[in-house]
């Protein structure tokens, strides 16, 4: 299963911070003179600060600057004289000639923090240093910065060590970011003292330990990342206070215990990833309430029990993915009230019954992916309704009856997997419609007869998109001759038609297939003719 999680820049981010490249491409280092600095319009200071005071803060600038590497020293050139609000690069000022906004993202900067004198910028609202290459702990002493500061983005770096708990003084932070970093350690309960907190990403560290109960005193909380860790134990019952969340990303951790019901309370959730941890127990009907749901990734857990009908109640939702569980029963009909899926992800678990005829009202599907259940009985017609269909895995199940006709309608199949079932019956000639598939599965079946290939010209159809790339009919009891037009698919890779009852000449069935790695023609009565 695929996840992706986008930067830990928000758009509040984007709207304040110009990032370093662009900056450059306006402002080359040959005409950094030419750099005008900002004047941030803020509440404090409204009067202007003292010469020494001034001179302190460009010191503090210059002394940081002086004990990183060279070629961020040449970055920071225009950083000289006692007047960091006069042409200073990334550099903003309030009105009152104090330092605002320190912006330096994405500009390559090499070294550390150790020399950076958070107190002697005492008015700073901004800090950002996203995207470079700085390391080392984060000191301490970032509890002496500016308790006026409501930014702090040091994502995208190589810091290490552990998250200072002296963050927890800065109580007027509304942005927070450690992500994509080295760090480790637990995430303290000081964290429950930031709650002007609106965006909050550690994704992407090492870090361990459980998610503290105080996070749910972070009732301004829109945007909480904490995947790609080694966190532990349950989800605290204490999430269900965080009744702003727009987003929540707990992904690729070790948490364990049940989805707590009061996850239901978070009813402004867009995004839930809760996928890879040991999450165990049932899916809760709670979820039922979640109507403005776009993404739920509950896959690669220990979950049980039933789908809950609720889920049908989620019809924003465009990518549901619950595969890789334990999870009994039926498909429940009422997923066919999600009519903007566009992916859905129900393979590897226990899943039993029917396929039901309402999958068919899916028309914006893109991926279905059944495979690895105990699904039982026909393959619904209704299948025919999803045109967009570019994967459909119906694979190692207990599939019976014929394959239908309407798969033929769906024209932008890439990949048809039904190998692994009770089919039989012919191969429909309708499946010659499939001129974009580069992967087509019907092993293991009990379909029979002529490779309807030769009688219907299917592959004519399949192969002059020369895209077929894997082709497999093995394990049926298919007789008579490889298909003719089979020459022309000259994109084969991977052929496996053993264990059947073809015939005919092997020097004349098959043609030239320059990319072909692997065939396996055995347990079949076919001969060698003379070339």
């Amino acid at each position: 299963m695929t996840h992706e999680y986008p930067s830990s820049y928000s758009l509040l981010s984007r709207l304040i911070i110009t990032p370093c490249f662009f900056i450059f491409l306006l402002f080359p280092l040959s005409s950094i003179s030419s750099f005008h600095v900002i004047f941030t319009s803020t509440s404090a200071p409204t009067i202007a600060i003292s010469k020494v005071e001034q001179d302190q803060e460009a010191l503090t600038l210059l002394t940081w600057k002086a004990n990183l590497d060279n070629q961020t020293q040449v970055l920071l050139s225009s950083w000289f004289g006692r007047n960091s609000c006069h042409h200073w690069f990334g550099v903003a000022c309030h009105r009152s000639g104090s330092v605002s906004d320190l912006n330096l993202q994405s500009c390559g900067l090499r070294g550390t923090l150790q020399n950076l004198n958070f107190s002697s910028l005492p008015n700073l609202l901004t800090l950002n240093l996203t995207n470079n290459s700085l390391h080392g702990n984060i000191p301490t002493n970032i509890g002496n910065s500016s308790k006026l500061i409501t930014i702090l983005d040091f994502g995208s770096n190589h810091f290490t060590g552990v998250i200072p708990e002296q963050l927890g003084f800065l109580t007027s932070l509304s942005f927070l970011s450690l992500a994509s970093n080295n760090i480790r350690g637990s995430i303290l309960s000081f964290i429950g003292n930031l709650k002007n907190l609106t965006i909050l990403h550690l994704y992407e560290n090492e870090l361990s330990g459980s998610i503290p109960q105080e996070i749910g005193l972070l009732r301004s909380l829109i945007d909480l990342r904490l995947s790609f860790n080694s966190l532990t134990g349950p989800i605290p019952h204490s999430i269900g206070n965080l009744r702003n969340l727009t987003k929540l990303y707990l992904g690729i951790n070790k948490l364990s215990g049940f989805i707590p019901q009061e996850i239901g309370l978070l009813r402004s959730l867009d995004d839930l990833d809760l996928g890879i941890n040991n999450l165990n127990g049932s899916i809760p009907a709670s979820i039922g309430n979640l109507r403005n749901l776009t993404i739920l990734y509950l896959g690669a857990n220990k979950l049980s029990g039933f789908i809950p009908q609720e889920i049908g109640l989620l019809r924003s939702l465009n990518d549901l993915e619950l595969s890789n569980n334990n999870l009994i029963g039926p498909i429940p009909p009422s997923i066919g009230n999600l009519r903007n899926l566009t992916r859905l992800y129900l393979h590897t678990n226990k899943l039993f019954g029917f396929i039901p005829q309402e999958i068919g009202l899916l028309r914006s599907l893109n991926d279905l992916q059944l495979s690895s259940n105990n699904l039982t009985g026909p393959i619904p017609h209704s299948i025919g309704n999803l045109r967009n269909l570019t994967t459909l895995y119906l694979d190692e199940n207990k599939l019976s009856g014929l394959i239908p006709q309407e798969i033929g309608l769906l024209r932008s199949l890439n990949n048809l997997e039904l190998g692994i079932n009770n089919l039989n019956g012919s191969i429909p000639a309708s499946i010659g419609n499939l001129s974009s598939l580069t992967f087509l599965g019907l092993g293991h079946n009990k379909l029979s007869g002529a490779l309807p290939l030769e009688m219907n010209n299917i592959t004519h159809e399949i192969c002059l998109g020369r895209a077929l790339v894997n082709f497999s009919a093995k394990g049926n009891y298919f007789m008579g001759p490889i298909p003719k037009s089979l020459k022309n698919c000259t994109s084969l890779y991977r052929v496996r038609l053993d264990r059947n009852q073809l015939t005919g000449d092997i020097a004349e069935s098959f043609g030239v297939y320059p990319n072909l790695n692997y065939i396996d023609l055995s347990s079949n009565n076919f001969y060698a003719g003379r070339s």
